[in-house]
């Protein structure tokens, strides 16, 4: 008997599952809004140069007439944003861009921004003068929170084989509950940015623990439910994040308002059952028997429980217990002829998936229409698009919902090179194709990297995907910059990336309806076992012409 058939017996998915399940996911709500926030509170409204102070910019009408004789205008007609006029231009300007506007020497902003508040009354851009020379800055902040991501995945996950789920997830509620809340307090922006990237490392262990713990405590039978279900969190989580930010769109309070509830979070966390599972991997019996016994109880199944003692565990558990002593380490994923393919296919789609996902939903105001519609649109589209990835998962395979997922999401995106600028709807519907697929590819990676790997480095190997899916959102934010060299490019790398990991995904075996691997031993003789009976078929095919043709 396994601890699945264990789990059965203290009442499989009964009253205990679904409470602990219910708090574990609610803060995973506010995950998706921490990862996209800066789609707001570092939103780049419109913006010129100031003026010098000896400039008549009064409201009598005379100073729109000074502020065209000191700003350089575009061919829409609008203020340039990073140059200003060395001297006032006071000749007739010329509309079509030609003339002494469009030949005076100009300098940079000495004088900082005049900045449109209509839509964003405040952001760090507006507050910190994150605009032209300093426009990088805004994406580096992004780009560290995605590096305490990285990091929070490292740490918190081999933590979390140390210590157990549960505590890892009451301390990173607390740290987010602060560092997320410190951040809307910060006095400059390199605060910001450290209390940020702290937000990062909580929010990657918090995410990484509620998908474990939860599914440890669910039957075999349930654990691709529970991984959807899990996505449609984070989905509703961008909705949340949509109606927030237009109720509250100064970013201070923005980010306060998302932050302060993991103090909530913390308080409640105390009363999570930590996973028996965990317990007994590490030789805990005699807490894996409390641990049940609890469950039992709470599923009206105390009969049952009262069934076990350590002697039955010991027995029923004889063989993941001794799986657990089998040690392996990331490394292994190299070293080891028998992963080291599947590590290499697995690495590229987690980071394709990753990389061209933030690259499509951290730059909203690309699409040119309204930004909080657009943030509900790319919502709204991974309600359906995970339910048709859940479909093909289950009844077609993970092998070409995978490769689908990411092949579609690629196409999508280098179409939308072709689309032009003013063809908005066009333009962002092609975006919300590709964010749906990548959305489906998420939920697919999870499941698939899980199946794939044996039971005694599985976790090993998901918290190496998920590490390589950082990496992707790390440098999705950073290949942005390359518009400044040629416009098209970011869109060119954010297509071509997800398309090459669909290739790899031809390589990979299907684990459709396949059990689970538990060894690398396993592994390797279901590998050989392959190859062999394709050998024979091959041997076969001759032989079986030959006699048809009465040789």
């Amino acid at each position: 008997m396994t601890f699945n058939d264990i789990l059965l017996q203290v009442g499989g998915v009964g009253r205990f599952q679904w409470v602990q399940f219910t708090l574990v996911v609610i803060p995973m709500l506010l995950l998706a809004s921490h990862n996209t926030v800066q789609n707001f509170t570092a939103a780049i409204p419109g913006h010129h140069c100031r003026p010098p102070p000896s400039a008549n910019l009064s409201g009598d009408g005379s100073g729109a007439e000074e502020l065209r004789a000191w700003l350089p205008w575009d061919e829409q007609d609008r203020p340039a944003s990073c140059r200003r006029f060395t001297a006032p231009q006071r000749e007739l300007h010329w509309s079509n861009g030609t003339g002494p506007n469009a030949t005076g020497a100009t300098e940079a902003c000495l004088d900082g921004w005049t900045y449109d508040h209509s839509t964003f009354p405040a952001t760090i851009v507006t507050e910190w003068d994150l605009v032209c020379g300093h426009r990088a800055l805004r994406q580096l902040s992004q780009s560290l929170y995605m590096s305490g991501v990285l990091i929070g995945a490292s740490v918190f996950g081999n933590l979390a084989d140390r210590l157990g789920r549960r505590k890892i997830l009451i301390w990173t509620y607390l740290q987010t509950a602060v560092a997320g809340t410190g951040c809307a307090f910060s006095p400059n922006f390199s605060i910001y940015c450290a209390l940020r990237f702290l937000t990062g490392i909580s929010l990657s262990g918090m995410a990484l623990n509620c998908l474990t713990l939860n599914v440890e405590w669910m039957p075999i039978h349930t654990r691709a439910t529970v991984g959807t279900l899990v996505g449609y969190t984070y989905s509703i989580g961008q909705f949340i994040l949509a109606g927030c930010a237009y109720a509250v769109p100064h970013w201070r309070w923005l980010q306060f308002l998302i932050s302060v509830p993991f103090f909530f979070f913390f308080f409640y966390s105390w009363f999570f059952v930590e996973s028996a599972r965990w317990q007994a991997s590490t030789g805990r019996l005699d807490l894996t028997l409390q641990a049940l016994q609890k469950v039992a109880r709470i599923n009206g199944k105390q009969e049952e429980g009262e069934k076990l003692s350590m002697e039955v565990l010991q027995i029923k558990l004889n063989k993941e217990i001794n799986l657990a002593k089998s040690k392996y380490n990331a490394l292994d994923l190299v070293r080891l002829p028998v992963l080291r393919g599947l590590f290499s296919c697995l690495s590229l789609i987690w980071f394709a998936t990753s990389f061209a996902y933030y690259g499509l939903v951290m730059d909203l105001q690309y699409f040119g229409s309204n930004i909080y519609l657009t943030q509900v649109i790319f919502g709204a589209v991974d309600l359906p698009a995970k339910l048709i990835g859940f479909l093909v998962i289950n009844y077609i395979g993970r092998r070409p919902a995978q490769m689908a997922s990411l092949m579609l999401a690629g196409i999508s995106i280098l179409v939308n090179i072709l689309v032009p600028k003013d063809w908005g709807i066009m333009r962002t519907s092609l975006a919300v194709l590709g964010k749906g697929c990548l959305g489906a590819s998420f939920n697919c990676v999870f499941l698939y990297t899980g199946e794939l790997y044996p039971t005694v480095i599985r976790q090993t190997g998901l918290g190496m995907g998920s590490m390589m899916a950082r990496v992707g959102s790390i440098m999705s934010p950073l290949v942005n910059m390359t518009g400044e060299l040629y416009p098209a490019l970011p869109s060119l790398i954010y297509g071509a990336v997800p398309i090459a990991g669909g290739a790899v995904t031809f390589f990979l075996p299907e684990t459709l309806n396949m059990p689970l691997p538990e060894s690398v031993e396993e592994l390797k003789s279901r590998n050989h076992g392959k190859k062999k009976q394709k050998e024979v078929g091959e041997q076969t095919i001759p032989l079986q012409t030959l006699r048809k043709d009465g040789s």
